[in-house]
Formats: structure tokens, C-alpha cells, sequence
């Protein structure tokens, strides 16, 4: 695979990610198999593996869960609340402890103890105590930004509203996992049926619909349970090990799984793996995995994290069930960046508790590859509570006459010519603006929860707007109040409106007419900046003006600009190159400009202020002897420094190691100050 058509293939994958982490992590309504979206991911990682350029902090490798419910107010987590890396056999549980080894600078022998625990499927939850009383919860959202869930939590018998014991710190936030066992889910789907409501797939889904309630004594009723898995902040942590601190947890008046183990080799870690999977349908909740812990807290801080898992803990998945049934039709979908994504409709069939009826099929070299056809007989299989993946077809029986499966050529929403790049696998309709699934579709994209945020301004009503005329670019949405004074036809007397609901979005619109730079770049939907890439140039360039003078400059490949944006650490050529064709667009900046009459763009604010090297531009050179080179970087980073590749004029420090060449010569020659590993060490803390 050349590096274009890895990129092609990367490009695919992290837009299939993404889509799915919003229906599962946002909307609680998923459509992809905990096995289907574990593929997805592996084999999003072994392109990133061998063409390390790929992942940028953009990657959906980098990411977390997805934007916090509009339904909700909104808390920022003080600690980031991360997601986990998977490892899906036993050779890569050992990979993963050779990586700890690796990154700690240990001996290829060196024992490291780890904690094993059952992966509980649920919805994980921050629940924060200030001198020993509950005064905040929140759901993880996106890692960065969780909805306040506090009341409802209040309801949960296992979380205590003030803790219990001594010698707790005067603050702590207690994380876990809010999860419902399944005879409580049984109860649930019998009160539904005799109430004629509709029935809940799997009990994490309704233990996230009954958290997202927002009447906390319909909470109250679903009888909610909370396994603590760890911490946040922590004014103090009395314990040095993870499974020291998670007995100090459980003291304090938490449920704490009582199947946690300390293992003292990756053997141990693998047979505590076998025996939760024994006993796992014996179990009253659901569980899909058991996670591994590094136990010295010492050792966490020192691997820290990647953008969005920590390094010191892998989640070890089970295989999958499978079922069989038939593919009844193959559609094909157009995304927001006209993408057609085939999808196939299946027999419903049952597997493991769950009727299933959907499973993407990913783009026509899926479908050749596996020779799917309309009318087959499939093999399907799913690790969890949602749609499967096809895993093969059952050719003897397979229907006479069945014809292999032809992928449109042409849009099925507005008839242009759908083309195939070279090197892409995705085949994407030509029709930008006039396509009607892609207009609405970036509209919807722009109003979503990562992005704008409106409350009230959904899919359905985008697509009744675009339908009406009443909106047809970004703009329109911040005039829309003042066109609809001189509307024919009155919002306020449409089916599904009334002055009230009127009034309330006109109010949700002018709530988000200031927004921060990085979800203001997000929204605009350019390819390959998604939420971290958009933080990431945020962070670089602070202000929407530094960034339209440098992007501008930068359409110039020899100028300075040009340099700087590729400088950025994380941002490769693809992201640079993506950024700049968007702007240089006339009407991609009409699109900006329009915007910017209506709205405000506030500076980005820089999340460490607190040490020395906070927003400044370091780079790394030579030999490190006492620290790993990713152990520096990671350290630097969460000192809320800027790690870059090569030395410019906007360097502020060269930490240069034995064998230092021409990095270190450079920043002599451009008068950048220069340290040692030990003056290093002694900067950050260590």
C-alpha cells in the first residue's frame, strides 16, 4: 500500500469512527458491533503504525467518546477522562506490557504488576466531592467536556451522597461506571410493554437512557447501579498503587468490583482474562472485556497518556457472537462530504438477545472483496449490544440467479457523477452544493454538539429549513429571526411550531452567537480537521484573525507561513494542504466572512498557565539517557508546552542530549536558548 492509498484508507476509516462515536457515545443509539467498530479501529492503527505521519492528533485514535447532550448543561472535566486502547488477543496484551517496558526504559524481564478488572458495559460517570459531600456529576462526553448528570445521580443508592470512613481528601472525583443489571433490564422491558412504549435493546442502553433523564424520579425508578474504577482530581492520593487506591475507594462507601486481581506476569493477567470469561453469562451485568492497569501509580504518571487513552492501561476485548441471516438490499448512503456508504438491510435475526436488521458494508472494495450479494445468506457477529459486521458470506446459499452487487456510479439523492479518486477506496458524489444530502448534511454538521451546539436545531429541523428555504448556508442560521419578520409564510404557524418553541430557538441561536476558535473550525466541516486537529491550530494560532493573515500567507509553499504550518506538531502536509485549499476557496471565505458579521469568534484560551514552559514552542534533539524521548515529550505536553519537529525562529527552547547536531546548531544560530537533559529534568518537576 503506497502512502497515498494508506491515507485514502485512513481517511475512510476515521470518517466511519467518527459517525459511530457519535451514535453510541451522544445519541445511545448505536448501529455498528462493539466487534465491527473494534475492526475499524484496528485497522486504523496498523495503517498509523506503519505510516506514522497518519496520526495526527485529527485521528479518531487520538479521540474520546463524542460532544455531551444539548439536553444537559455542560461541565468541563478537570482532568481529562480518557477512553482505552484495545487489545484483542493474547500476543497483544504482551505487546502491550513490552511497550510499558519500553517507555519506562525497563529490562526486556522487568516485572510489571498489573491490575485486572472486568470491563463493565455502561456509561461512565465523574462524581465529585468537596470535603467529603457530592457536589458534581458528569457523563464523559467527549473526554474534555461531560453533561451534568447530578441530580440524577443523587438517585444511585451505590453512590454515596457523602463519603464514609477517614482519610479521604478534600477533593475527589470517583469515576466509574453507571450500568444496569439484567434483571432490573428485564423489569424495565415489562413496564414498557404494559405501557405500550417501545423496548430497550440491551441494558447499557437503558442504563444511559435512564442517567440522561431529565426528570431525575424517572431515574430514581430504573434502580441505576456504579461499579468506581478509579479517579480524577485528587487533592491528595493516599496509596501508591492502583489496587491500593481502589481499596481506599471502596472503604469511602463505593461498590468496587469484587473481581479485581493484582497479577504479577502477563500469564496471570491472561488466566484472570479466561476466568471472568468463564463466569461471565453467570454474571447479573454486562461486561465485554476485562481491563488491565499498570499498579504503581508511579509508573501511570510516568507513561501518562496519548490524546485520548492513557498508555498505562489496554482494555482486552472478548470474541464475538455470531449468527446467520439474509442480506435483503444493499442502499447506499451519502454523507456530509459526499461519501457513499453502502449499508446492507438484513433479515432481523436475534443475536445475543439483540434484533439486529443493519451493518454497514464500509465501500464497494468491501462488498467485491466478500462478493456480497442481494438475496445471500451472511455470517454476522457482534461483541456487545449493537448491529453486526458481516464477517463472510455462506456461498452455498447463496440464491440461483443472484448477480454480483454494481456500485452506482452516479448520486442516488441528485443524479451527478459519483468519482472514485486514485488511491481512495471511498466514492464520493460530485455534486457539493446542489446535492441536497450534502448541504444538509454539512448544515447538520455545523449546528452539531461538537461544533455550534444549538439546542432545538437538529437533523429534522435542518432538513425542514433547507426544504423551506429558509436556510441555505451558515449564516442564514444567525438571520434567521430577522428574515422570518418578513417571511410569507410564518415559522410560528408551521406544523410542529408554536411563539414558544419559536422564541426558544431564536433564544439557543443567539446563545451561541460567541463561540471558542477551535469549535468554530470544527464546524466548518473541512476534511481532515476534526475536534482535535481544530484544538491543536487553535492552540497555535489563538485568534481567528492570526489565523486567516496566516493561512492566506501560507498559499505561498516557499513563504514562512508555509513553514510554521507544518511546524505545528501533529499537523502534517494532508492537514496543512486541507487547510489551506479550504480557504483558498473564494467561496469557502465568503462562507467565513458571512459568518463573521453575525457571530464572534473568542480567542482560544490555552489550557496550562501555571508553569514555566506553558505556551511555549520546544524541541527535543539528541540523545535523552535518563527519560525516554516520549516520556519528555508527554511531560512536556502536559505542562501545556508546544512540542516541534525542527528548530525556527519561533523556538523558545532546545533541550539537546549527546549526539545534538544540526537541531542544536540551528537554534545557536538563531540564538534560541539551549538546556541539557539534566536542566530538563529540573524544569519539569521530575
Amino acid at each position: 500500500m503506497t502512502l497515498e492509498e494508506a491515507g485514502a484508507e485512513h481517511a475512510r476509516l476515521a470518517a466511519e469512527i467518527r459517525r459511530n462515536d457519535e451514535l453510541y457515545y451522544t445519541r445511545d443509539a448505536p448501529v455498528l458491533s462493539d466487534a465491527d467498530y473494534d475492526a475499524l479501529r484496528k485497522r486504523l492503527l496498523s495503517i498509523e503504525a506503519a505510516y506514522p505521519e497518519l496520526a495526527t492528533p485529527d485521528s479518531p485514535s487520538q479521540k474520546v467518546g463524542a460532544a455531551p447532550s444539548a439536553g444537559f448543561s455542560k461541565i468541563r472535566h478537570a482532568l481529562p477522562m480518557l477512553s482505552l486502547n484495545n487489545a484483542f488477543d493474547d500476543q497483544d496484551v504482551q505487546d502491550f506490557i513490552d511497550r510499558v517496558r519500553r517507555f519506562l526504559g525497563l529490562s526486556a524481564d522487568a516485572a510489571v504488576d498489573i491490575l485486572a478488572e472486568p470491563k463493565i458495559d455502561g456509561l461512565s460517570c465523574s462524581v465529585r466531592y468537596e470535603k467529603g459531600k457530592l457536589v458534581l456529576a458528569a457523563t464523559r462526553g467527549d473526554g474534555q467536556e461531560g453533561e451534568d448528570v447530578t441530580a440524577n445521580v443523587r438517585t444511585i443508592a451505590d453512590i454515596p451522597n457523602a463519603l464514609k470512613g477517614e482519610g479521604w481528601p478534600d477533593v475527589l472525583e470517583v469515576r466509574g461506571e453507571v450500568y444496569m443489571t439484567k434483571p432490573d433490564f428485564l423489569k424495565l422491558n415489562e413496564a414498557q410493554d404494559a405501557a405500550g412504549k417501545a423496548r430497550y435493546a440491551n441494558p447499557r442502553n437503558s442504563a444511559a437512557g435512564s442517567l440522561r433523564q431529565l426528570d431525575p424520579d424517572i431515574t430514581r425508578s430504573r434502580r441505576l447501579r456504579f461499579f468506581a474504577w478509579g479517579w480524577g482530581e485528587a487533592a491528595a492520593v493516599p496509596a501508591d498503587r492502583q489496587s491500593g487506591m481502589m481499596a481506599r475507594i471502596a472503604s469511602w462507601g463505593f461498590q468496587v468490583n469484587p473481581e479485581l486481581k493484582v497479577c504479577d506476569s502477563v500469564e496471570t493477567a491472561l488466566e484472570a482474562y479466561r476466568r471472568i470469561g468463564e463466569i461471565r453469562a453467570s454474571l447479573t451485568y454486562d461486561i465485554d472485556g476485562v481491563v488491565y492497569k499498570v499498579d504503581r501509580l508511579d509508573w501511570q504518571e510516568r507513561l501518562g497518556m496519548v490524546s485520548r487513552a492513557p498508555r498505562w492501561a489496554v482494555a482486552h476485548k472478548f470474541a464475538a457472537e455470531q449468527a446467520q441471516t439474509t442480506v435483503q438490499k444493499i442502499d447506499i448512503q451519502v454523507g456530509r462530504t459526499g461519501a457513499l456508504t453502502p449499508v446492507a438491510k438484513l433479515e432481523p435475526v436475534t443475536v445475543g438477545g439483540v434484533v439486529v436488521q443493519n451493518a454497514t458494508l464500509h465501500n464497494e472494495d468491501e462488498i467485491r472483496r466478500k462478493d456480497i450479494r442481494e438475496g445471500d445468506t451472511v455470517i454476522i457477529q457482534r461483541a456487545g449490544d449493537v448491529i453486526p459486521q458481516v464477517v463472510a458470506v455462506v456461498p452455498e446459499k447463496r440464491p440461483k440467479g443472484a448477480e454480483a452487487y454494481v456500485f452506482p456510479t452516479t448520486c442516488p439523492v441528485c443524479g451527478s457523477h459519483a468519482e472514485r479518486e486514485e488511491g481512495e477506496v471511498v466514492r464520493r458524489c460530485t455534486g457539493g452544493l446542489i446535492c441536497e444530502a450534502q448541504r444538509v448534511e454539512r448544515l447538520r454538521h455545523f449546528v452539531s454538539r461538537d461544533a455550534f451546539d444549538i439546542e432545538g436545531l437538529g437533523e429534522k429541523q435542518i432538513a425542514a429549513f433547507w426544504r423551506d428555504g429558509r436556510i441555505q448556508s451558515p449564516a442564514d442560521i444567525f438571520r434567521l429571526a430577522e428574515t422570518e419578520k418578513t417571511s410569507l409564510k410564518r415559522l410560528d404557524v408551521t406544523e410542529g411550531w408554536g411563539k414558544t418553541s419559536v422564541a426558544n430557538l431564536f433564544a439557543a441561536i443567539d446563545a451561541r452567537r460567541t463561540i471558542g476558535l477551535d469549535r468554530f473550525l470544527y464546524a466548518l466541516g473541512i476534511r481532515h480537521i476534526g475536534q482535535e486537529n481544530a484544538r491543536i491550530l487553535a492552540r497555535h494560532y489563538l485568534s481567528i484573525d492570526a489565523l486567516l493573515e496566516a493561512v492566506s500567507a501560507a498559499q505561498d509553499p516557499e513563504s514562512e507561513a508555509w513553514r510554521d504550518l507544518l511546524n505545528v506538531d501533529g499537523i502534517g502536509p494532508k492537514v496543512a494542504q486541507a487547510l489551506l485549499d479550504f480557504f483558498g476557496e473564494a467561496l469557502n471565505l465568503q462562507v467565513v466572512h458571512d459568518l463573521l458579521e453575525e457571530i464572534r469568534v473568542s480567542d482560544f484560551d490555552p489550557p496550562r498557565t501555571d508553569s514555566p514552559i506553558a505556551g511555549k514552542t520546544l524541541v527535543f534533539t539528541g540523545t535523552l539517557e535518563k527519560m525516554t524521548r516520549d516520556e519528555a515529550k508527554a511531560r512536556a505536553q502536559a505542562m501545556g508546552a508546544k512540542v516541534a519537529g525542527s528548530v525556527s525562529k519561533k523556538t523558545d527552547l532546545v533541550i539537546a542530549g549527546p549526539g545534538a547536531g544540526s537541531k542544536l546548531a540551528q537554534a545557536q544560530a538563531l540564538g534560541v536558548a539551549v538546556i541539557d537533559e539534566d536542566g530538563w529534568i529540573e524544569m519539569a518537576g521530575l
